[in-house]
């Protein structure tokens, strides 16, 4: 698994001209799924997204995560994350996990990340979507499950 996750003061999602999602401060993450990614890795990546202290405290130091800051979550699904653009010049998919399993890991990290009491605002799986954003910092991370977790 891949994240994009940024730090935004608001985001948005359209779908079909109709904002399927909207957030004020809090973070914006791009989630995208590997054919190599189990089920057994969704919860402790999830957990490490969410665990991440990114947000500034009073002081301006970057000591909150995500629920201590108080902030808000656009969590849109995004395969083009699990492409190789190192060979050729047209990205491969290769990596990339099939939508019908994809689309269950991401609504299984949905539900997950909506049962820890967030505002978790979504996209719409496998839609074209018009994201619009304002990262603030600007501050961006990238997570990668095989950085941290053993397959």
């Amino acid at each position: 698994m891949k994240a994009v996750i940024q730090t935004v003061r608001n985001a948005s999602v359209m779908v079909d001209d109709k904002i399927t999602g909207a957030i004020d401060e809090g973070m914006l993450c791009y989630f995208g799924v590997e054919k190599n990614d189990t089920e057994d890795m969704l919860i402790p990546f999830l957990e490490k997204l969410l665990k991440l202290r990114i947000f500034k405290d009073e002081n301006g130091k970057t000591n909150l995560d995500l629920a201590s800051s108080g902030g808000k979550l656009l969590f849109i699904s995004q395969f083009t994350l699990a492409s190789n653009v190192y060979r050729g010049n047209r990205p491969s998919f290769d990596s990339a996990m099939s939508p019908e399993k994809a689309k269950n890991f991401y609504d299984k990290a949905v539900i997950y990340l909506r049962s820890r009491e967030l505002v978790v605002e979504t996209g719409v799986f496998g839609a074209h979507m018009l994201v619009s954003y304002v990262n603030e910092g600007p501050e961006t991370f990238v997570l990668e499950s095989d950085k941290f977790l053993k397959k």
